[in-house]
């Protein structure tokens, strides 16, 4: 691909991301957002010590989606995460729990009154909603009742108090893939990402995990979000690299934006190969045609067990003619949690939440931790010959998972 076709190609994804951004609750964070999901959210617990409200009968979860909502996009991401939970729920059996759909609008006010709606009729616990500051909203709504929020969001910016975040965090990706890395020998990590507020988030994220690894980092690089900043970044990542005799470059761009455009620019100035193993913070399998991209190649990234993920996406189309939406995962995973838990006459809360032991999720093994966000038990795979091959599985219990 020719540096001009690359721009193009460049530019083209980031309006792509720019879209996603609307919809995904893999929020991509403006200064703004980013200042509007630090919400403060109150402790869980209103004086029940976060055992949760018992009732008689199935437990009664209010899922919030987005109906309603002023994009236009938004209507089809709740109604398939609404399939996936109306899904999930079958899968328990009859009694074991009962759904009630509140709008949110796609909006933190939205969410804030459906959450308090929710509470007011009774519900057990909230399964969603979708945007970080949605989930901030119902949190504070929820939060003197001592009702857990299971939000969809990966925004750990938000998460605490009662409120969880059911997405795969970076955090969590960063650790699965630094402890990998580290165990074959690449234990010295040097960190690239853009300077925006979604690359200082990156950073600050795979800092945290380092933290539980046995990888050292030796300095974070950070470029402009456009061909001409990676580019002129790219001599100055080479020379830290080669002075702090790093072994490994994380490479937190995604596939849709940056990442095609700096693992070209490295790979042309010497690094990549065996000498600095590149790492990646997101999905480099998606789509498929990154899986061509020279400058990817022999490098690590973490994604779900494909197994339980493919089965779910097998069942979903089979009952409802569609693929389902790439989140919908989540409220099916939220709800096979809460469906555990119901099956052995426990209140939903937080001490039953927190269970170390975790719950089976579409994309394997899952817990929840005590301040709000996830561990998830990822495979880790490399690219080699424009393959996708697994090299390390997901575990299928905690001990092992995501470290």
């Amino acid at each position: 691909m020719t540096k001009h076709n690359l721009f193009v190609s460049f530019v083209q994804s980031a309006r792509k991301v720019a879209r996603r951004a609307r919809i995904a609750a893999i929020v991509t964070l403006t200064g703004a957002a980013l200042a509007a999901c630090n919400v403060a959210v109150p402790g869980a617990g209103g004086g029940n010590d976060g055992a949760g409200r018992e009732s008689s009968g199935p437990t009664s979860v209010a899922l919030l989606v987005p109906y309603g909502s002023t994009r236009a996009t938004d209507s089809a991401v709740a109604q398939s995460l609404e399939n996936a939970a109306r899904l999930a729920a079958a899968d328990l059996g009859d009694g074991v729990v009962s759904i009630t759909v509140y709008p949110t609008q796609g909006s933190p006010s939205g969410a804030g009154a459906a959450a308090s709606k929710a509470v007011a009729e009774g519900a057990q616990v909230i399964l969603g909603p979708l945007y970080a500051d949605n989930a901030a909203a119902a949190g504070v709504a929820a939060a003197g009742s001592g009702i857990p929020v299971l939000s969809f969001s990966n925004n750990t910016a938000i998460a605490g108090g009662n409120v969880w975040v059911l997405g795969n965090t970076f955090e969590n990706t960063a650790r699965r893939v630094l402890g990998y890395a580290a165990a074959q020998g690449r234990n010295r990590v040097l960190i690239t990402h853009s300077n925006d507020a979604t690359g200082q988030v990156a950073n600050a994220a795979v800092l945290r995990a380092a933290q539980r690894t046995r990888a050292e980092i030796t300095g974070s690089m950070s470029y402009d979000l456009s061909q001409a900043g990676i580019q002129a970044t790219v001599p100055g990542i080479a020379a830290r690299a080669r002075e702090t005799n790093s072994n490994a470059l994380f490479l937190t761009g995604n596939t849709s934006g940056d990442l095609p455009v700096i693992s070209q620019f490295l790979t042309e100035a010497g690094m990549g190969g065996d000498d600095f193993r590149f790492l990646g913070l997101a999905r480099w399998d998606i789509p498929s045609e990154a899986l061509q991209l020279p400058g990817l190649q022999g490098g690590y990234f973490a994604l779900p067990d494909p197994g339980p993920l493919a089965q779910f996406r097998s069942r979903y189309g089979a009952a409802y003619g569609t693929a389902p939406h790439p989140l919908a995962n989540l409220a099916y995973d939220g709800m096979a949690a809460i469906g555990a838990i119901s099956r052995r006459n426990t209140a939903v809360g937080r001490n039953s939440l927190t269970s170390n032991a975790g719950f089976a999720g579409t994309g394997g093994v899952f817990r929840l931790r005590g301040d709000g966000t996830n561990d998830r038990a990822l495979a880790v795979a490399q690219i080699m010959n424009r393959q996708l091959q697994v090299v390390s599985p997901a575990p299928n219990s905690f001990g092992g998972a995501g470290s």
